[in-house]
């Protein structure tokens, strides 16, 4: 997989967004894409551009509310196939150790 991006989709409300987000995380389900949702956004792996752009629009249009907040940050590295993990397992063989603290 060539393509990918951090999405974050969330209505601008004062409540908890969690069940608006789970929307947004459900409707990926319909594209050929793998994602893996974290605390700040999804991270999303796929092939094509245009399925990541697909996907990426049915997740924000998935959110109820008078206004929705949608950022989308893609790494398209186009002379070499490179996974997420791949990219994180690139970080941690700098650091001689897991990319997270102690504590997580």
């Amino acid at each position: 997989m060539t393509v990918v991006a951090l999405l974050s989709v969330a209505p601008v409300i004062e409540d908890s967004m969690s069940d608006e987000v789970a929307k947004a995380v459900d409707a990926l389900e319909a594209y050929d894409v793998e994602y893996e949702t974290n605390p700040m956004g999804t991270v999303i792996e796929t092939d094509e551009i245009s399925e990541l752009f697909a996907a990426a629009q049915a997740a924000h249009e998935a959110v109820d509310g008078d206004r929705v907040s949608t950022v989308l940050k893609i790494d398209d590295k186009r002379t070499k196939q490179t996974s997420a993990a791949e990219k994180v397992e690139a970080v941690e063989e700098h650091l001689g150790r897991a990319a997270t603290s102690d504590s997580a």
